[in-house]
C-alpha cells in the first residue's frame, strides 16, 4: 500500500480524500494557492506545498508544479479528486512518466471518453441508444446552424469537452442560434480549455439517472446501482438520490449492464459514472461518462456501506475489486444537497464573502456533511460556488425525505447568499414526494420554487428584540450559565430610578421598520435564563416581551445561545446572531438578515436606472458597448464571468452610454458601476 499520497485538489473534496487515506494509515499532501492558504482541507493534511496565485490556471492547473509537490514530499501517488485535472488525460500520463500512480482510470480511458464526440461515436459503434443529434469535427457557425436546423428546434448546443453545465445552451429557435454559438464557445473554451461543441436534440422533462460503475486492473467490474439527479438549475446538479425512484427492474438492470459494457468498451479501470436521460416511456439514451469520482457519490456510498475512495485507492494499488456484482446489496435511501453560495431568487447568481454564522445539525449514522469551510472563510470568485454537501439516509424514501427536512431546518448559514431555503422548498413539494421527477423540475415550478420568502411582521419583531438583547450585555460564565452586567456596560437607555425608552430602526431589503421599546426600571431575573423585560411598539401595537438565554437547544453551541423569547405569553425559541451593525436571524425556516440604521448618514442607491452595477464580484469577459453609444433597452451590454459562469448584464432602460468604467480582463466587486447611462 502507498505510504503517502498527494491530493491535487481544494475543498470539499481534498477533505473527503484525506479522510479515507488517514483512516487507512497513509500519510496525506495538499496543495493550495493564494485564496486557500487557511483553508480548512490544508490544515487536515500532515503536509502542504504552495502553489501559486489564487487563479486555477497558476495554482491547481499547473502540472508541472502538482507533479513538483509530489516529488518534493516522497508522494508516490496523486488522487485529482474531481474537476481540475481529474479527467485531463495528458496530467495522468505525466504521472505515469513520472512513476507516480495517477488513482484514476488508463489515459486511453480518459481520452475515449474525455471527448463527447468520441465517446457517443463509440458508444454508437456499441449498439447503446443514443440521443439524435451531431457530433462531428465541422465546427463553423453556419454549418453547426443548419445541422440544427435539420434536427428541429430545440437543441442542445453542448461542449465537448466538457461537463457541469458549463458551455451548454438551450436553442429554442434558429434566430437565437448565433449567441448561443458563441456564448458556448466561449464558456467552454474558459472552463476546458477546448470550444468544440456538439448538437443533440433536446429531450424535454426527461430523467438524468446514472450508474455508478467500479473495474480493477484484472477485469473484474461491478455497478453500484443508480442515482437519480435530476434536480438541477443551469443543467448541474442539485440534488441527487439513491436509488432513483419509480423505475422498473428490468430497466434498472438494462441500465446497469449497459454501463458495464460501457466501461468494458474502453477497458476501464477505477471509478467511473455513466450518465443515461430516461423518458417518461424509460427508454434511455447514453449521455456521457465521466471517468471520475462523481460530486454525488455519498448516497451511492450510504446505500451500499461502501467506502468508494478507498475502492479507489486499492485499485490503484493493483489490488482485486473485494466484492463481486451478485454479492452488492443496497439498503435504505438517501438524498443528497448540494449547498451553494448563490441566489437562488436572483437567477442564482453565485456570492461571494465571509460565512458570518455556520451551524449544523449533528452528525449520526442518518446525516453526514461533507464540506471544505468554516465558519468565518471566504468563499471567493475563484472556484465553484460549493459550500458543502449535506447527505441524509433513511430506511425509505418517505423517512429520508423528513429526514432531510429537518437536517435543512438545523443547517444555519449567513454571510452571504445560499440556497437552503429553495432546496426546503423542493423537499416540501408535492410532486418531488410524488416521484415526478424531471430535469426541467424547477423550471416546471419556478413560480412557487423561484419566488422570493417574505419575512413576516413576527420576523421583524424578533430582529429588534434581538438587537434590544444584544445592547444589554450579557456575558458566559464558565458554567455556561449567565449573568447581567452592571448597567453602566450596557448600550441601552437606562436612567436611575425612571421609566426610559429609546427608537432605532432595522433595514431589510432597503425597507426601513421602525421601533420603541420602554424599559423597566430594574431587569427581572427568571429561574432558567438571565431574562431582560421591556415593552416594544411596532406598527401601532405594544408587546411586552421578556427574553433570555435558552438553556437546552439542541442546535446551541459553546458560542451561539438560542433566544428564549415571550412575546405576549407566546414563547419562541430561536437564534438570532449581532455582528457589528447587522443582524442574521434564523426564524420561520429562513434566515433573514437586518441592518441596523446609522443615524446622520443617508442610504445610496448604488444601482440607479441610469447605471449598471456589477452584481457580484467577477470578471469582465465581453463589453459590449462603447461611450456616446446608444443601446436599446434589454441589450446586452457586459457579459461577467463569476464561479465559471457567464453573466449577462443589460441595460434598465434605453439612453446613451455616458461613461465605460470596466474594459474586458477587469475583476470588478458587487456593486462596481461598470458604465454609465443618460437619460433617452
Amino acid at each position: 500500500m502507498f505510504n503517502k499520497i498527494l491530493i491535487a485538489n481544494r475543498g470539499e473534496i481534498a477533505c473527503r480524500v484525506f479522510e479515507t487515506a488517514q483512516k487507512m494509515g497513509i500519510a496525506t499532501v495538499a496543495v493550495f494557492s493564494d485564496a486557500d492558504r487557511h483553508a480548512k482541507f490544508v490544515e487536515m493534511a500532515d503536509e502542504a506545498i504552495y502553489l501559486g496565485n489564487s487563479e486555477s490556471s497558476e495554482s491547481y492547473l499547473r502540472t508541472d508544479k502538482v507533479l513538483q509537490a509530489a516529488k518534493q514530499t516522497g508522494a508516490q501517488a496523486i488522487h485529482p479528486g474531481y474537476g481540475f485535472l481529474s479527467e485531463n488525460a495528458a496530467f495522468a500520463q505525466q504521472c505515469s512518466d513520472q512513476n507516480l500512480v495517477f488513482i484514476g482510470p488508463p489515459v486511453a480511458a480518459i481520452v475515449a471518453m474525455g471527448s463527447k464526440s468520441q465517446a457517443k461515436a463509440l458508444m454508437e459503434a456499441a449498439k447503446v441508444p443514443l440521443v439524435p443529434g451531431y457530433h462531428g469535427d465541422e465546427q463553423s457557425r453556419d454549418f453547426l446552424q443548419s445541422q440544427a436546423d435539420k434536427m428541429g428546434y430545440p437543441v442542445l448546443l453542448k461542449a465537448s469537452a466538457g461537463g457541469g453545465g458549463k458551455g451548454m445552451r438551450v436553442v429554442e429557435s434558429s434566430s437565437e442560434f448565433s449567441a448561443a454559438f458563441e456564448s458556448a464557445k466561449r464558456e467552454s473554451l474558459s472552463s476546458f480549455g477546448d470550444d468544440k461543441l456538439l448538437i443533440e436534440k433536446y429531450i424535454r422533462l426527461p430523467r438524468h439517472v446514472e450508474i455508478q460503475v467500479f473495474f480493477d486492473n484484472h477485469g473484474n467490474g461491478v455497478y453500484l446501482f443508480e442515482r437519480d439527479c435530476s434536480i438541477q438549475r443551469r443543467h448541474q446538479k442539485v440534488i441527487e438520490e439513491a436509488p432513483a425512484p419509480n423505475i422498473s427492474a428490468p430497466v434498472r438492470k438494462a441500465m446497469g449492464e449497459a454501463a458495464l459494457n460501457c466501461a468494458k468498451a474502453i477497458s476501464y479501470s477505477g471509478a467511473g459514472t455513466v450518465e443515461f436521460l430516461l423518458d417518461k416511456d424509460e427508454n434511455f439514451y447514453f449521455m456521457e461518462m465521466n471517468t471520475r469520482l462523481q460530486v454525488e457519490h455519498p448516497v451511492t456510498e450510504m446505500i451500499t456501506g461502501i467506502d468508494l475512495v478507498e475502492w479507489q485507492i486499492r485499485v490503484a494499488n493493483n489490488e482485486v475489486l473485494p466484492t463481486k456484482q451478485e454479492e452488492l446489496k443496497r439498503h435504505g435511501h438517501a438524498f443528497e444537497v448540494r449547498i451553494y453560495a448563490e441566489d437562488p431568487y436572483n437567477n442564482f447568481l453565485p456570492a461571494t464573502g465571509k460565512i458570518r454564522h455556520l451551524s449544523t445539525p449533528s452528525l449520526s449514522q442518518h446525516i453526514r456533511i461533507d464540506s471544505g469551510v468554516r465558519e468565518n472563510d471566504i468563499i471567493s470568485v475563484y472556484y465553484d460556488p460549493m459550500i458543502a454537501k449535506l447527505i441524509v439516509w433513511d430506511e425509505n424514501r418517505k423517512l429520508a425525505i423528513a429526514r432531510m427536512k429537518s437536517a435543512l431546518a438545523a443547517y444555519q448559514l449567513s454571510g452571504l447568499a445560499n440556497n437552503i431555503s429553495f432546496v426546503a422548498k423542493i423537499f416540501d413539494h408535492d410532486d418531488f414526494i410524488c416521484e415526478k421527477l424531471s430535469t426541467g423540475f424547477i423550471e416546471q415550478h419556478q413560480e412557487m420554487l423561484l419566488k422570493s420568502p417574505e419575512a413576516s411582521e413576527r420576523a421583524h419583531l424578533m430582529a429588534a428584540i434581538k438587537y434590544v438583547a444584544s445592547n444589554f450585555t450579557l456575558a458566559p460564565s464558565k458554567d455556561m450559565s449567565h449573568e447581567l452586567i452592571n448597567p453602566w456596560h450596557s448600550k441601552i437607555a437606562w436612567r436611575l430610578n425612571q421609566s426610559n425608552s429609546e427608537s432605532f430602526s432595522l433595514i431589510h431589503r432597503n425597507e426601513e421598520f421602525n421601533f420603541e421599546i420602554h424599559h423597566a426600571p430594574n431587569a427581572e431575573l427568571g429561574r432558567n435564563a438571565e431574562t431582560l423585560h421591556f415593552e416594544i411598539s411596532f406598527n401601532g401595537k405594544l408587546h411586552k416581551v421578556g427574553v433570555g438565554i435558552a438553556k437546552t437547544r439542541h442546535h446551541r453551541t459553546n458560542r451561539n445561545f438560542a433566544l428564549e423569547t415571550n412575546v405576549d405569553g407566546h414563547l419562541f425559541h430561536y437564534n438570532a446572531f449581532r455582528h457589528e451593525d447587522s443582524i442574521d436571524l434564523f426564524f420561520e425556516n429562513h434566515c433573514w438578515e437586518y441592518r441596523v440604521k446609522k443615524p446622520l448618514k443617508a442610504d445610496t442607491d448604488l444601482h440607479s436606472e441610469k447605471s449598471l452595477c456589477a452584481p457580484m464580484h467577477g470578471k469582465v469577459i465581453a463589453l459590449n458597448a462603447k461611450k456616446g453609444e446608444f443601446v436599446e433597452k434589454g441589450q446586452v451590454l457586459v457579459v461577467m464571468e463569476a464561479m465559471k459562469m457567464e453573466h449577462s448584464i443589460r441595460a434598465a432602460t434605453a439612453g446613451l452610454v455616458v461613461d465605460c468604467r470596466c474594459k474586458v480582463g477587469d475583476l470588478v466587486e458587487e456593486g462596481f458601476e461598470l458604465i454609465e447611462l443618460s437619460d433617452a
